[in-house]
């Protein structure tokens, strides 16, 4: 009897410690997540299974074209997944012509699936000036994504960033690390 108590506390410790270490990975180092939708095409596709890096932002801060994973604040379990594209501080604004503008100079960027439309700019027609703790993001897919051009996402705070897109595990074809810079 003896025996099998001890065999049965030993294996519970170690599912414990086990549960334990996931737990730890899970909240602070990394998560695997799921693209829904069309929002980062060319990049990212629908169905898409990814690793987000939860630890690198811990030591150092998001940079501009890193692809962010952060919870949408209308809807409790919804995780939007978006490419930096202003840092705090600074001045954002889309011409008509469909540039995007940082502190008045042309973003040199070839992220973006196509010219952004007239009709897609939103809120971005007039400058945005972010605060010291505010990111501007926007889909790859820019005719076609709910971003930081609607009011409805906004700008997004550092506090609410909750990791790097990081790797792509799904499909295996698409196997690698992703594109940042």
């Amino acid at each position: 009897m003896n025996k099998v108590l001890k065999e049965f506390l030993n294996t519970a410790i170690y599912l414990l410690c086990v549960l334990g270490a996931v737990w730890i990975v899970i909240t602070f180092v990394g998560q695997r997540t799921e693209v829904e939708g069309a929002s980062m095409e060319n990049t990212l596709h629908n169905g898409d299974n990814l690793i987000v890096d939860k630890l690198s932002y811990r030591f150092h801060d998001p940079e501009r074209f890193d692809i962010i994973v952060f919870p949408f604040q209308y809807q409790s379990n919804t995780y939007y997944i978006k490419r930096i594209i202003g840092l705090p501080g600074e001045t954002v604004q889309i011409m008509e012509d469909g540039s995007i503008y940082i502190n008045g100079e042309k973003l040199e960027e070839s992220y973006g699936r196509e010219v952004i439309k007239p009709e897609t700019i939103g809120r971005a027609a007039d400058p945005i000036v972010l605060e010291e703790d505010e990111y501007f993001v926007m889909g790859d897919n820019r005719n076609n994504s709910s971003d930081s051009r609607t009011d409805m996402v906004g700008n997004i705070k550092r506090e609410d960033i909750i990791g790097k897109a990081w790797l792509r595990i799904w499909p295996l074809s698409d196997f690698g690390v992703l594109k940042h810079q």
